[in-house]
């Protein structure tokens, strides 16, 4: 049996990187901290499994020294003004999958002489948040009497991606990483990123978290389109970058334009009609928060108290309910990105193979079953 001699230094990178999945890798792999001493080797079918469990690819392992893995597109995310480090292994995945998806778009789209997004890179940092959110406004047909048309804030959003695939934004929202229900994403990691292209701009949230902030993440990332900047961003509360902090205004003022907010107050405690605001803008609790505190409504201890809370009680209402496969797969994707796959398959121009991959399927038969579910195959 053929034993392969590995850099144990390799072995003990895989598992740092691995995070909380070093405690699995360990008791499916009793014999992890012999080959890591240096006291025995693998086999080769061995060290594939444990590349597999551990989400490196193989060929990692027989490199000389540990790599040093760069996110591929810029990390403004920051933690107490400074950034962060090591991304996870799912987040590295997430973003390699939408950056082939968004490739592989941009051919398409060129091929079926579709004109670049006239949008993407238009807005300067120097420009003031209202002019912008205007912009977006008025490009998404995006408006406030829309929403109050609608009966939840959660139908709001639907209709709100809905608004900006058609603009010509591929919007994917996903929990897991491709359609692999055991590596879910982490919120504390990241809520979303943009990778901003003329042809195929991409916008990814992270659908693990709640749907409230699923709405500001993807006005923050529509910003970062406006800007023409791909990022891994911060949508939280207490960014500190100035272009994520820009990003954030804009999308507070997209959802929920002070002047109309302020003209909705009556007197008494701005805090106490943080609901009505609700129905009236049809978005979530966290916006209303958020521009009330921009609009100086209300304190920084107002906010930070009343936003915890909502938090919370956000993400206790929204747990369990995995909902329909082909449904949830269509939001996974992005209705315009499945629908342009699909399409180019049927007509011979995209491999089976090719689309299984990008689309996370393996069979025809769930092949022609999304196909149906967006009203391409009868």
């Amino acid at each position: 049996m053929m034993r392969v001699d590995i850099n144990p230094e390799l072995l003990q990178w895989a598992i740092e990187r691995a995070g909380d999945r070093s405690t699995y890798l360990y008791n499916k792999f009793p014999k992890l901290d012999d080959w890591k001493r240096g006291e025995g080797q693998p086999t080769l079918k061995q060290l594939e499994e444990f590349a597999k469990s551990a989400y490196v690819p193989v060929g990692y392992l027989f490199l000389p020294e540990p790599p040093e893995e760069q996110l591929p597109i810029p990390d403004l995310r920051t933690v107490g003004g400074k950034g962060l480090t090591r991304p996870s292994p799912d987040l590295l995945d997430v973003i390699y999958l939408c950056q082939r998806r968004q490739s592989w778009y941009r051919d398409y789209a060129e091929t079926n002489g579709e004109k670049g997004k006239d949008f993407v890179g238009s807005a300067r940092i120097s420009h003031s948040a209202e002019r912008i959110a205007h912009d977006m406004r008025q490009r998404l047909e995006f408006s406030v009497a829309e929403r109050k048309a609608v009966s939840t804030w959660e139908e709001a959003l639907r209709r709100f991606i809905e608004q900006a695939e058609e603009l010509g934004v591929l919007v994917m929202v996903s929990g897991v990483v491709g359609s692999n229900n055991k590596r879910s994403l982490d919120t504390d990691e990241f809520r979303g990123f943009a990778l901003a292209d003329p042809f195929a701009p991409l916008i990814f949230i992270n659908g693990a978290d709640t749907k409230a902030a699923q709405m500001f993440t993807l006005a923050h990332e529509l910003a970062h389109i406006w800007l023409g900047r791909s990022a891994l961003g911060d949508a939280g509360p207490s960014a500190t970058h100035n272009v994520e902090v820009w990003c954030n205004r804009v999308a507070a003022e997209l959802l929920a334009p002070l002047a109309e907010l302020r003209a909705e107050l009556e007197d008494g405690r701005p805090i106490d009609a943080v609901q009505k605001l609700v129905r009236k803008f049809k978005v979530s609790s966290l916006v209303i928060l958020r521009r009330l505190l921009d609009g100086q409504l209300i304190s920084r201890a107002q906010f930070d108290n009343a936003y915890a809370a909502e938090v919370a009680r956000l993400t206790a209402k929204e747990k369990g309910g995995g909902g329909n496969f082909y449904l949830t797969q269509g939001s996974r994707l992005s209705r315009r990105f499945a629908r342009a796959i699909i399409t180019s398959t049927l007509e011979g121009q995209t491999l089976f193979r090719d689309a299984f991959q990008m689309l996370g399927i393996s069979k025809e038969r769930t092949f022609r079953e999304l196909g149906r579910s967006l009203e391409i195959l009868p």
